[in-house]
């Protein structure tokens, strides 16, 4: 039967999980001062750079799982990456890595049977072999072209067995050189945003204007010799809280909102007799399609509205935007 769980038991726990945050940040710590002796690092990202294929990580078991991380943030951030199961590649799966992609291999031990068998045919294959593991005299490290060298002094597991300084060390490494990487590509938010496109990032970056405003038919305008009562039929009609005013050209000069008429509700005694240009707002806030969507949010915030026009090159209204079209495409 299992003990209750009691004070001195959350106190013990609580110093494990100190002593591991301090045991692994010592280890990252060691490593990152290691770096400044050691020029192979600088190797291993100038291979990377040069790859003119992709970049293949592998691993098996716990090391298994820092490869497939790895290989995603290679990919994410401008680096062309792949994550191979070593066994699998020995059934097969190999056929996927060329001469011109560069293999990624990580065992602490740097005695992984699996990667063993499949390195000597990478190798024969003319791609280079990077090595990451805790042993410099290993098999592994031998056959590399470049060996990275993550030993730790102690794992933070209390029998010293289970892998966790040693594959958050690789961790950090391999977050390292993505950084590296994408540094020297000149990788940009833009960048990013694109291999994102379904993160919030992503929809900030790449939605334009013309991919959410309201246009054609869905868009309230009249024009300026109208009575203020036909404008507000036509906002009623567009559902937009606001109508375009537009000239014999359909540019837009003017924009009357539901804020305007609540404004002048008690000035006005008989609205059937003002015209929309003796009200509205002359020089309206517009954008142009070809802008980003956080252009327009941007617009919205500065000038406190809710509703911005849409102007094509020549000034012409082509659209219109509510800050709830924004919401319902997630840009904000």
């Amino acid at each position: 039967m299992l003990k209750a769980f009691d004070a001195k038991m959350a106190a013990h726990a609580l110093r494990l999980a100190r002593e591991t945050l301090q045991n692994e940040a010592a280890a990252i710590t060691a490593l990152e001062l290691r770096l400044g002796d050691d020029d192979t690092v600088v190797k291993a990202i100038e291979l990377l750079f040069n790859c003119k294929g992709r970049v293949v990580v592998s691993g098996i078991g716990k090391s298994g799982h820092i490869a497939r991380k790895m290989a995603a943030t290679f990919a994410s951030t401008g680096t062309p990456a792949m994550f191979v199961h070593p066994a699998e590649a020995a059934h097969g799966d190999l056929g996927m890595v060329t001469a011109d992609d560069a293999f990624i291999a990580i065992s602490y031990s740097g005695e992984s049977t699996e990667l063993m068998t499949i390195l000597p045919v990478v190798k024969r294959m003319g791609s280079k072999v990077i090595a990451i593991t805790g042993k410099p005299g290993s098999s592994l490290a031998s056959i590399a072209d470049v060996h990275l060298n993550v030993a730790v002094a102690k794992e933070a597991c209390p029998m010293n067995l289970a892998p966790t300084t040693s594959t958050t060390v690789t961790l950090a490494l391999g977050d390292a050189l993505a950084v590296a990487l994408l540094d020297l590509r000149g990788f940009r938010e833009e960048d990013f945003a694109r291999s994102h496109p379904g993160g919030a990032l992503g929809r900030r970056l790449l939605t334009h204007v013309r991919d959410v405003m309201r246009s054609g038919a869905d868009v309230p305008k009249v024009r300026a010799d109208v009575k203020l009562t036909d404008a507000l039929l036509e906002m009623t009609r567009k559902g937009m809280g606001m109508t375009a005013v537009v000239d014999a050209d359909d540019q837009p000069i003017g924009v009357f909102t539901d804020g305007d008429l609540r404004r002048m509700i008690d000035k006005v005694q008989d609205f059937t007799q003002v015209l929309i240009r003796d009200v509205m707002h002359a020089n309206p806030r517009s954008i142009a399609p070809e802008q980003l969507a956080v252009d327009a949010v941007a617009i919205m915030e500065q000038f406190r509205i809710n509703q911005v026009l849409v102007a094509d090159a020549d000034g012409r209204l082509v659209g219109a935007l509510h800050i709830h079209d924004l919401t319902r495409a997630k840009v904000i």
